[in-house]
């Protein structure tokens, strides 16, 4: 039964031998793969077991919140004990911050560019697996070829021996007499045959397949995956600043609405000043001067107004182009004058060695450090052989229907062996260049990394000490207050001059527009202690349609 199917009764021929020889070459350099070069290990952040600005605070030093705070309802204190909501925003309990952050991340066209460059890295990924895949290729060609024959033929005798032939003393007319001259027609014209230009038809495949033997494509593929992490920690980075921007652009809307609104009411107040002024004026008991000098302080109020209002327009604008929308596309929802949002009661900000997993920008810097250490092991692979397998099948003729002859067929296969011998030097300048580049960026994620914790450092420091500066803000507002009362009062009493009653207006103007600046200026200072804590990316939840590669891209 040898050589025969057990099912069939047919005889199987054998596989070539070339066949066989092929396969067991390519398993047994499959299995003897190797990588080389270096493999890559997870940096470690060497963090901090605490905040240095939370154990300055807490141990009394300067600028710390006044004890009073605690119970004023206007601050927010930082604490460890969980790590930052990846929805912060939602802590300042305003409807419409949410939609529009929402709104942006779904449009904003920095945010959109950077999830295409993450789609350009997955393809570049894939072109570098590709490199350890087979190459085929279909050929088809054809060709009028003058080959230049007769000009050999020519040089070695051929047609002088042919004239020979009908010479009459030749040895084949001596056998024939005659026959010498048809012999030499008869070459003459094989020759003309054989020397004459030739159409050549020919249809076939080439392949080749390197052999990753050393780890070459497998350490390109590991540097293109790590250049992918790259692009995907930088869209990242962007959706946490874009988080950040509107929240603080959106919080400037809100305050410079507030300080409009507030300006307006002391302008009406100052414009009751002035009536009191006149009718005093009138029955002679305040100068003309003392009515000029609180027309003045009213108009010097009420300018602040177009400044208000132009904060607001630009404001709005803002947040129009970073929705990915024209100016005025929000004025409708936004123009309207609301609150400023309250700071949550606490702020949970986590430890510092979980910040190296939070920020993007830690993140995307430990990806460059994974992909320069896979180049290295590419750069290591060169100085070794390259090992491919290529072959070549077709059918050539001279006419284009004896290409579907098996006469016609012609096949080639084997391997070769490309060592590098002598390249002046280039594969260890390379190698040396990509050692120091990933000794860069080793430097440089530790740099990342020092950088954030100074940030959430400073963020908290600026957080505290904007607190505790609002706490005596508010107070010098309410005991402003109290003197204007008591100043009006005073003056209709007859006990203090008009001049006191414009300067505790001046004052309380004063002293309104720095509190409400100051709370202004607490809630932006929570929303970049947020940024700097790198919070925003990872429950991205009904804002993942943020991530969707446009359709134009697939």
């Amino acid at each position: 039964m040898r050589g025969r199917s057990s099912l069939s009764g047919t005889r199987v021929r054998p596989a070539p031998k070339w066949l066989a020889r092929t396969s067991a070459a390519t398993l047994v350099a499959t299995f003897c793969a190797c990588t080389v070069g270096p493999d890559f290990k997870a940096p470690q952040a060497n963090a901090p077991t605490d905040w240095h600005a939370m154990d300055r605070s807490m141990g009394g030093a300067s600028g710390q919140i006044p004890q009073s705070a605690a119970t004023s309802g206007s601050t927010s204190a930082p604490t460890v004990e969980s790590d930052p909501d990846p929805h912060w925003w939602r802590g300042f309990g305003d409807a419409t911050l949410n939609a529009l952050i929402e709104r942006a991340l779904r449009g904003n066209p920095d945010l959109r560019i950077a999830v295409v460059r993450i789609a350009q890295a997955r393809e570049q990924t894939r072109q570098a697996a590709a490199q350890g895949l087979p190459d085929v290729r279909a050929s088809a060609s054809y060709k009028r070829e003058q080959l230049g024959a007769k000009g050999f033929l020519e040089s070695a005798g051929v047609y002088n021996k042919v004239d020979a032939l009908g010479a009459p003393n030749s040895p084949v007319n001596q056998i024939a007499p005659g026959a010498g001259v048809n012999v030499e027609r008869g070459v003459q014209s094989a020759l003309d045959q054989i020397t004459a230009p030739v159409n050549l038809w020919q249809v076939g495949f080439d392949a080749s397949w390197e052999i990753d033997l050393f780890g070459r494509v497998r350490r390109s593929v590991e540097a293109a995956n790590a250049q992918t992490d790259v692009a995907l920690e930088s869209q990242r980075d962007a959706q946490v600043s874009l988080e950040a921007e509107v929240a603080e652009t959106y919080l400037q809307l809100r305050g410079a609405q507030m300080l409009r609104v507030t300006a307006a009411d002391l302008v009406t107040q100052q414009k009751d000043t002035v009536e009191l002024a006149r009718s005093a004026a009138k029955h002679g008991l305040e100068s003309e001067l003392d009515v000029e000098r609180a027309q003045a302080q009213r108009a010097q109020t009420e300018a602040l107004l177009p400044q208000y209002d132009q904060q607001i327009d630009q404001s709005l604008n803002a947040l129009a182009v970073l929705a990915g929308e024209a100016p005025g596309a929000l004025d409708a929802d936004l123009t309207p004058a609301g609150a400023l949002p309250a700071t949550p009661p606490t702020v949970p900000v986590g430890l510092p060695a979980t910040l190296a997993r939070r920020r993007p920008d830690i993140r995307r810097a430990e990806a460059s450090l994974h992909a320069a250490t896979a180049n290295v092991g590419v750069a290591v692979a060169q100085f070794f052989p390259d090992i491919s397998l290529t072959g070549q099948a077709g059918t050539r003729a001279t006419s284009p229907h004896d290409l579907t002859h098996w006469a016609s067929v012609f096949w080639s296969w084997g391997p070769s062996v490309s060592l590098p011998v002598f390249q002046g030097g280039a594969l260890v300048a390379n190698l040396r260049l990509s050692k120091l580049q990933q000794v860069e960026a080793a430097l440089d994620y530790r740099k990342t990394v020092l950088v954030a914790l100074r940030d959430v450092n400073n963020a908290l420091d600026v957080y505290r000490t904007d607190q505790a500066r609002l706490v005596s803000l508010d107070e010098s507002v309410g005991a402003q207050r109290r003197a204007d009362e008591l100043a009006r009062d005073s003056y209709r009493k007859g006990i203090v001059s008009f001049i006191d009653v414009l300067d505790a207006d001046r004052q309380l103007s004063s002293a309104a527009r720095n509190a409400q600046q100051a709370e202004l200026q607490v809630c932006t200072d929570l929303v970049s202690l947020y940024k700097a804590l790198g919070g925003g990316w990872e429950d991205a939840g009904p804002l993942a349609a943020s991530h969707a590669v446009p359709a134009a891209t697939r």
